[in-house]
Order: C-alpha cells, then sequence, then structure tokens
C-alpha cells in the first residue's frame, strides 16, 4: 500500500463527484466535513446492526450472478449491492472518498498521508485497540475540530484519511480495495447519486 499514490484516487474522487453534480454550486468546508461525519455515523449504524463484508459471499455472488442478459455493468451493481452496500467497509469508504473529494476540491496535497502510510496507519491501528468502534468513529469525527487553531485544514484532512485507514487496518479491512469498488460503483449512479445534497 506503500506505493499508492493517493492524489491520483483524490483526483478520481473529485472528477466522479463533479460529474454527478456535487459541485455545481460552491459550498463550504463545513459542508463537505458535515457529510463526511455523515458517513461515518452510517458506518456506527452498520456495526451496531452487524452489517459486515462477508468476501466468500462476495466471491460467490460474482461467480453465480450470470443472467445473460445483463450487462458487466449491470452485473456489478447486482452484486455490490448485494453484499457491499450498507456494510461498515462500505460507509468506512464513503468517508474516504468524501475526504478525497473535498482534498481534490480544494486542491490539498495527500502526501503527508501516503508518506507516512505504513508507520502512520500502525499508530492510527495501535490506537484503536483500547478504543470501542464508537470511541474511534467519535475521535476521527472530532479531529478537525480538535485541530481548530493547532493545525492547518490540510493537515487535518490528511490525518483524518489516515486515522480512518487506521481503524481499517486495526479492523482487518481492506480498506483500499472498498474504496476502488465503491468508486467504481459511484460512476453508475445518477446526479447527486438521487439526493438533495
Amino acid at each position: 500500500m506503500s506505493n499508492i499514490d493517493l492524489n491520483i484516487l483524490r483526483d478520481q474522487a473529485y472528477k466522479i463527484a463533479c460529474d454527478h453534480g456535487f459541485h455545481d454550486k460552491e459550498l463550504s468546508n463545513e459542508h463537505f466535513l458535515c457529510l463526511v461525519i455523515s458517513e461515518l455515523m452510517e458506518a456506527v449504524e452498520a456495526d451496531r446492526k452487524g452489517k459486515r463484508f462477508d468476501k466468500g459471499k462476495y466471491e460467490y455472488n460474482e461467480i453465480t450472478e450470470c443472467q445473460g442478459w445483463l450487462t458487466a455493468e449491470e452485473k456489478f451493481i447486482n452484486v455490490f449491492n448485494r453484499c457491499i452496500k450498507d456494510t461498515v467497509e462500505d460507509e468506512l469508504a464513503d468517508a474516504v472518498i468524501r475526504l478525497f473529494d473535498l482534498a481534490g476540491m480544494r486542491n490539498i496535497s495527500l502526501e503527508l498521508v501516503t508518506k507516512d502510510m505504513a508507520d502512520g496507519i500502525d499508530d492510527m491501528a495501535e490506537s484503536c485497540k483500547d478504543e470501542t468502534f464508537t470511541e474511534s468513529i467519535y475521535a476521527i469525527s472530532t479531529l478537525v475540530s480538535r485541530y481548530d487553531g493547532l493545525y492547518d485544514f490540510p493537515t487535518a484532512i490528511n490525518d483524518m484519511i489516515m486515522a480512518i485507514f487506521g481503524l481499517a487496518k486495526y479492523l482487518d479491512i481492506d480498506l483500499l480495495w472498498h474504496i476502488e469498488q465503491k468508486m467504481k460503483y459511484n460512476q453508475f449512479r445518477e446526479k447527486m447519486h438521487g439526493k438533495k445534497y
């Protein structure tokens, strides 16, 4: 994972968001951070309901999704909806994608998180071992407000991304894979993903 350039994923997430109307009007950093926090809260709800990704079920569904009249895109969407959508993994991926989008919109480099990926993620994962899932999510959700006046906004965004990757590592989640799947899924969705904002 240390070879991954997160700025490329940032640019892809921002482009997908632009293509789907999320930047048709100028909105504040607080607006976009609220959407990040909403994704983190959806992860909490998924955790409360026990909705976790099942790799075996996913692989089985990939093989058996064989209706001849469906396109490859439709098959992908069907399997994603059955096996990934609304799981803890999916919601954590959504939170990072929204942070990538915000970083892309504000031209924030993600070199800090990319450079410190291995050590930083290990440190963040270690910090999760004495916390409940909700405590870890709370810590991530409040990071920007706790950093206010201490660190600049780009550092806070980089650290939020690193913290989510750390939590994912602690939970043994291949977050990068889930981000890639969700970004692919998002490309096929309607404008604003059918939402008001």
